[in-house]
């Protein structure tokens, strides 16, 4: 996602922790993609097991492979394996004020395209289940997403899979909800408030700016689960006291090679993902860092945050 919240330091103690590495059982493969799903990377690690690229068909409940060997061989249809931690690494885990963290990377920058969120177990590390959806936007000529769309993905190799799938930001967001409610994380009857889950972003680009940006080109009320969120980047920068200002910062400065591509929401995501699993397993605790008190006024939680 494209994040708004660059800026300068607070003056803090710049001590630096100690970076180890957190094992999870995912490495590169450099086999060949095709646009039913993400790309593979090039480098490679010394394991014995491979990366594959996800199925984008199959996060979209849309698959009709699941039958083929040589596509089950290619593609990859399930993140919680890609993304299992080791139970040796979680010595230094604390008790959360969450059970599950909802980790959620955007792309688009004039509505939104992608909508994909990991949910992550906050004891055991591990990856519960993915939601993906591609979203069509709802105030553009039929040429002018399609220039979109090639602009965005079409060097990704995933154009065709967006045009096959994406659908309304009212409908992603209906079937979000019904997401949420088979995890028992979200009910009308709660209020409209998650239960025991929070947003984790990279950045606060996603929820406190893009997301009422496009309910209100979408004409709908900002849900209520939008409240607030946990920016990522305001955690690393309390816990390791240094500032990262991206993904890409914070995964270089952990050792932790890049899987997929960088700016196809559903491989930030899973990235962002391992970032927050080995914050955990280092020992932060993910609080809440930004509280929405009506669509205009956010508060900021941390006094020391990137701005």
């Amino acid at each position: 996602a494209y994040s708004l919240s660059f800026g300068s330091l607070s003056s803090i103690t710049l001590s630096v922790l100690p970076v180890r590495t957190l094992s999870v059982s995912a490495s590169l493969s450099t086999t060949q993609h095709d646009p039913s799903s993400t790309p593979t990377p090039s480098n490679k690690t010394n394991t014995t097991s491979r990366w594959k690229p996800m199925c984008l068909y199959y996060t979209h409940g849309m698959c009709t492979m699941l039958d083929d060997p040589v596509h089950l061989e290619k593609f990859n249809h399930s993140c919680s394996e890609e993304l299992r931690v080791d139970v040796a690494e979680l010595k230094n885990k604390r008790s959360q004020e969450f059970d599950y963290f909802l980790v959620l990377d955007l792309e688009g920058k004039v509505e939104i395209l992608e909508f994909p969120v990991v949910l992550v177990d906050a004891k055991t590390l591990n990856v519960v289940d993915l939601f993906h959806r591609f979203v069509r936007p709802s105030k553009m000529t039929e040429q002018r997403i399609n220039e979109y769309i090639e602009g965005k993905y079409g060097n990704l190799g995933v154009d065709r899979v967006w045009h096959d799938t994406a659908i309304p930001f009212e409908e992603v967001l209906q079937n979000f909800e019904d997401w949420l409610t088979e995890h028992r994380l979200w009910g009308k009857e709660q209020g409209g408030h998650l239960d025991r889950a929070a947003f984790v972003t990279c950045g606060n680009w996603d929820v406190k700016t893009k997301i009422p940006q496009q309910c209100t080109v979408s004409k709908m009320k900002l849900p209520s689960y939008f409240m607030e969120w946990i920016n990522l980047k305001d955690v690393y920068l309390n816990f390791y006291k240094r500032r990262a200002t991206g993904m890409m910062t914070m995964m270089r400065e952990l050792q932790l090679p890049l899987l997929g591509s960088h700016h196809l929401g559903i491989d930030d995501a899973k990235n962002i993902t391992r970032v927050l699993q080995r914050m955990l397993a280092d020992g932060a605790l993910i609080q809440i860092t930004a509280r929405r008190h009506s669509p205009e006024k956010v508060e900021f939680l941390y006094e020391n945050r990137i701005r």
